[in-house]
């Protein structure tokens, strides 16, 4: 395995872990994931943990069975990010081969999002 997809692996684990965390938490305490976006905030500081915008996503469309737009209408409400910087060297940056391989479901969330964004350009 590669130093490059270790990591990939690391990262997803540990957003992974974080997001069912915060779902499993959520439930418990409010019995529905419906009120999720008023009641968390997650900031995803640099580009290491936004891996969390498709595992949330993976989370309501396959395990909670929200449709689209409701999961990506939560995410839009739960999610910020910052960036601290502008050098391209230091943003991280995966192979398509290897998300492919690795979490193909996740590359398949992350084209739906790109896709949703190209349209609201038009």
């Amino acid at each position: 395995m590669s130093g490059k997809e270790l990591r990939l692996r690391q990262e997803y684990f540990l957003v992974s872990a974080s997001a069912q965390d915060i779902v499993i938490h959520h439930k418990q305490r409010f019995g529905s994931m419906d009120t999720l976006p008023e009641k968390a905030a997650i900031h995803l500081n640099d580009t290491h943990p936004v891996l969390a915008i498709p595992e949330l996503m993976r989370i309501l469309l396959d395990e909670e069975k929200y449709d689209w737009d409701t999961a990506w209408e939560m995410c839009l409400k739960i999610f910020s990010y910052t960036n601290h910087t502008l050098i391209s060297e230091a943003l991280e940056t995966w192979p398509v081969d290897m998300m492919e391989r690795i979490l193909p479901r996740h590359l398949d969330i992350i084209y739906a999002i790109n896709e949703w964004f190209l349209e609201g350009l038009s």
